[in-house]
């Protein structure tokens, strides 16, 4: 297959789409409505280019030269009495990984893995190979009883991890602001790093294959999680941009058990399926999407070219997907965790259980 059948293959498949995303109804001028066309076809252009190279190029690109760092720490199922020694194991192995990248010339990783392991930094899971994984606890997850699990999108490694460290921070100190009475909720916040995100320019961020990967994964934490914190404690998970694919495909699997109480979507390029009762989850599913957030613009398509399927399918801010759409106020893609912000506010209404007081879209 040639890269000029795929681009055409995609034009097909992406063309209706584009063509009435923005309609001269949704424009007041004959200027605005020729801009979106031509933002439309730039988009168009820039996604059938990742998609042909999904279809042309292999999948696995070269990736940065592996950093030496030593296999996770070895730990017992963890519970919430033996927290403690699971947070000083992780750390300890993540200054061991330190210490292995600077000996092999990588201060940029060794910098990122010294800092990892400061005494202060609660770890439930780390690994300093590759790309690296993480799941860091903010909060007190022993005696929490709304707890918050946060899935990242693409470009998250721990080469990259403080971003993602700083939308945990900013949503558990919105937590404890907004349950600040002393008859509040206690909650705790978990960071889970715990696949290999695609690059935002990448033939990989255009299909589903990292989230199938990734599935699995995200089940089995949540399940380890449960046992942990116990069955009364209410679970949330907030999936950001790619992270929404990967919740959806753990939630919509044939093994699927994901046990959790809330599922919100922000920056959502698609889950995977067309509806929330696709997801066989028994949660209740919220999305947001920011005014500015570009991906409001990606074409909602779902599509097997030559054997692979790439798009995410319905939008789930659309009336057709079924989720409780919620205010995220005029941020961009990047900006659902910023502090002050509405969308902010409202995912930690919804982590506290505040489901009258989100404000909708």
């Amino acid at each position: 297959m040639t890269a000029a059948a795929a681009a055409e293959a995609v034009t097909e498949a992406t063309g209706a789409e584009a063509v009435t995303a923005a309609t001269p109804a949704e424009a007041t001028t004959a200027e605005e409505v020729g801009r979106r066309r031509r933002s439309q076809r730039w988009r168009r252009g820039i996604l059938a280019g990742l998609i042909t190279a999904a279809v042309v190029a292999p999948l696995s690109a070269a990736a940065r030269p592996q950093v030496p760092a030593p296999a996770p720490a070895a730990l017992a199922s963890v519970t919430a009495a033996t927290l403690d020694e699971a947070y000083a194991a992780n750390r300890a192995n993540a200054e061991e990984a330190s210490g292995m990248a600077a000996a092999h010339g990588d201060r940029e990783r060794a910098a990122a893995d010294r800092a990892m392991a400061g005494p202060s930094r609660d770890y439930l899971a780390f690994d300093g190979r590759g790309s690296g994984r993480a799941t860091e606890v903010f909060g007190d997850l022993a005696h929490a009883d709304r707890i918050a699990v946060l899935v990242p999108g693409s470009d998250t490694s721990l080469d990259t991890y403080d971003r993602f460290r700083a939308t945990a921070a900013h949503l558990q100190k919105e937590l404890v602001r907004q349950s600040a009475a002393a008859t509040g909720p206690r909650t705790a916040v978990v960071a889970w790093l715990g696949y290999e995100t695609p690059g935002t320019i990448s033939a990989t961020v255009t299909t589903t294959g990292r989230a199938e990967q990734a599935a699995p994964h995200l089940r089995e934490f949540i399940r380890q999680l449960r046992g942990i914190v116990g069955r009364q404690a209410q679970l949330s998970l907030l999936c950001h941009s790619y992270g929404s694919v990967v919740c959806g495909s753990a939630a919509s699997g044939a093994a699927s058990s994901l046990d959790v109480d809330d599922i919100a979507l922000v920056g959502s390029p698609g889950t995977g399926v067309d509806s929330t009762a696709a997801l066989h989850t028994r949660a209740r599913v919220w999305a947001a999407r920011g005014s500015d957030d570009w991906v409001r613009e990606v074409p909602h398509i779902r599509a097997d070219l030559f054997g692979t399927t790439v798009g995410f399918g319905t939008d789930p801010v659309s009336p057709s997907f079924g989720a409780r759409v919620f205010a995220a106020g005029d941020g961009g893609h990047s900006d659902y965790f910023a502090p002050g912000s509405v969308a902010l506010a409202n995912l930690a209404r919804i982590v506290l259980g505040e489901t009258s007081e989100v404000t909708h879209a």
